[in-house]
């Protein structure tokens, strides 16, 4: 039974991925914890330094919990990214709504925070601790006449609103005891932004232009009637509406630096947009049919084949810069890992991105919402791909270069569906001479496919080819590579991406949630309905109790592994669930 430390200079301590919940408003995210704690948040935007790095070991945090004994719970509002943090004490209920402000801007973020005394009296320990730079700067603070607080850290500026009687600590936050009776509520106002804050907000009325803009970009629970898991799916949409961006990238993840394997070495930056992902995330809203996020991920990888051409880099920032290099960063780490920002990704080839931009620009084309540009995009990525399919390249697990089979028959897809959204049967010829090098050189002697010529490992990536139309759904390679993830990379309906070496698969990482869901949609491919549904349900439960997904999902001890939440899970189960409706 958790209870407030008292020790408002300590940094709290963090919890299991599973714990914690997502506040987003598509230019930046914070991380809320079971007890009240936001242990997460860069500004303005998502690859920024963080101010609040606590999960990753630093000492920026802003905590509302309750002083003494309590059990925590909670739960998002239907339909967004509005969170309720709830607490039983022995002397009743409280909770605390929260959420980023939208509609938001590039500048500022403003994180609303309403605590309500539900059942009995209330007393919250307040704790805001700022440090931008991931910790390197230090905190000012200034109270205005009106009990304002005026803030600064680093190139940041910041003002708090709602805690008048805080106090600067020895240690530079400010604290506070805030004490309610029963029934009573009390809004605090947190704004960050690279700029001096303008006039303050009215709480009311950010709760109101918040909560209709979730409205506006969320599907209501009729218009997602039929879906298998509804109410998950409706939180998909709105987890992925919360990490996009007003360009139409969505990041990858919200986070940095959380480990897939404790102490494997395995920690990235994923506050990035990878273009394989935006693809996913397209393609996942596309089933259903059109819809903004689907014509926004096109927006954004027309404008990045447009800039770049043959030279597409596999990721970019929000705003479509390059992903910064890697390098260290002088924190103790979320545990089990170790801090990095950036990523190496910035220096490869990945072929399969071009495939997979035109399987994006061909689904956004068969509901209208593909423009001249998104069609000159296609030409370029066709282009590319008759320049330079002969390359090695590091393939969607970002690995070594080689010729890899997926990324090859990806492409195959991509212009297959491209020459007939977009009438371009003069690309039909490259895709059947991908189709017949990859038959000739990566045909493993079982009749599956391999992971490359010159590696014949199963790979569960390969169940893709047939899903998005390189190969017919009936064909030996597809049922063949199906039967072998099944036999060599599943375990009680959770799947594995491949074998980094012998012996037990969990001993090298988690389950690869991505990799679930494309069972479940190989085994309806197939025709194997209840099956389906079985790997679909699996999966879906594979999250903690606010509903975010990670990349991996470690079975034995069911926990998440890897940053939260990834982005590619969530669009890979609307899909699955999309496409399960359609065949039921």
């Amino acid at each position: 039974m958790p209870a407030a430390s008292h020790r408002p200079c300590t940094p709290p301590v963090p919890h299991v991925l599973r714990a914690y919940a997502l506040l987003a408003d598509g230019h930046r995210g914070a991380l809320l914890g079971p007890d009240g704690v936001l242990g997460w948040l860069c500004v303005p935007r998502w690859d920024s330094d963080a101010v609040l790095s606590a999960l990753i070991g630093g000492p920026g945090w802003y905590g509302v919990t309750p002083t003494g004994a309590y059990v925590p719970g909670g739960r998002y509002e239907d339909g967004g990214l509005v969170y309720r943090s709830r607490w039983v004490t022995r002397g009743g209920v409280v909770e605390c709504r929260e959420a980023l402000a939208r509609p938001a801007g590039p500048h500022r973020a403003v994180l609303l925070r309403r605590v309500v005394a539900v059942d009995g009296p209330a007393e919250l320990e307040v704790s805001l601790h700022l440090a931008a730079g991931f910790g390197t700067a230090g905190a000012a603070t200034a109270r205005d006449g009106a009990g304002r607080w005026t803030l600064r850290t680093g190139p940041l500026h910041g003002r708090l609103t709602g805690l008048p009687d805080a106090r600067p600590g020895r240690c530079g936050g400010l604290h506070a005891v805030l004490r309610l009776p029963a029934g009573a509520r009390h809004d605090l106002m947190l704004e960050l932004g690279d700029r001096p804050p303008a006039a303050p907000p009215d709480p009311d009325r950010a709760w109101r232009d918040t909560e209709a803009a979730w409205a506006a970009d969320v599907p209501g629970p009729d218009e997602l009637a039929g879906l298998p898991g509804r109410r998950d799916v409706r939180h998909a949409y709105a987890v992925l509406t919360g990490l996009t961006g007003p360009d139409g990238g969505s990041v990858a993840a919200a986070t940095t630096s959380l480990p897939e394997r404790a102490e494997q070495g395995r920690n990235y930056d994923y506050r990035y947009v990878w273009i394989r992902d935006q693809a996913y995330l397209g393609q996942a809203l596309a089933a259903r049919g059109p819809h903004p996020l689907l014509a926004g991920s096109a927006r954004f990888v027309t404008a990045r084949l447009l800039t770049d051409g043959p030279d597409l880099a596999p990721a970019y920032t929000l705003d479509g810069g390059p992903v910064p290099d890697l390098h260290r960063l002088e924190l103790p780490g979320y545990p089990g890992g170790f801090d990095v920002a950036g990523n190496l990704v910035n220096r490869q080839f990945q072929l399969d991105g071009f495939g997979e931009a035109l399987l994006l620009l061909a689904a956004a084309a068969r509901h209208d919402q593909l423009d001249a540009d998104g069609r000159r995009a296609a030409v370029v990525a066709a282009e590319a791909i008759a320049a330079r399919h002969r390359e090695p390249d590091c393939g969607i697990w970002e690995i070594h270069p080689d010729h890899w089979t997926h990324s090859r028959l990806t492409c195959a897809a991509g212009l297959r569906a491209a020459a007939d959204a977009l009438r371009r049967p003069d690309w039909l010829p490259l895709a059947e001479r991908l189709t017949a090098a990859a038959l000739a050189e990566s045909l493993h002697p079982s009749g599956r496919w391999q992971r490359s010529p010159d590696d014949p490992a199963v790979d569960a990536a390969l169940l893709l080819p047939a899903l998005r139309g390189a190969v017919p759904a009936h064909a030996r390679p597809t049922r063949a590579t199906l039967a072998a993830v099944l036999a060599d990379l599943a375990d009680d309906h959770h799947c594995y991406r491949f074998r980094h070496r012998p012996g037990p698969l969990a001993e090298a990482e988690g389950a690869f949630l991505l990799c679930g869901f494309l069972v479940s949609l190989a085994q309806l491919q197939q025709g194997r309905l209840p099956e389906a549904l079985r790997w679909y349900e699996r999966n879906r439960a594979a999250c903690g109790p606010a509903g975010l997904y990670a990349e991996e999902y470690d079975i034995a001890q069911r926990q998440l592994r890897g940053n939260l939440p990834q982005a590619f899970v969530h669009a890979l189960l609307l899909e699955t669930a999309t496409r399960l409706a359609q065949a039921g």
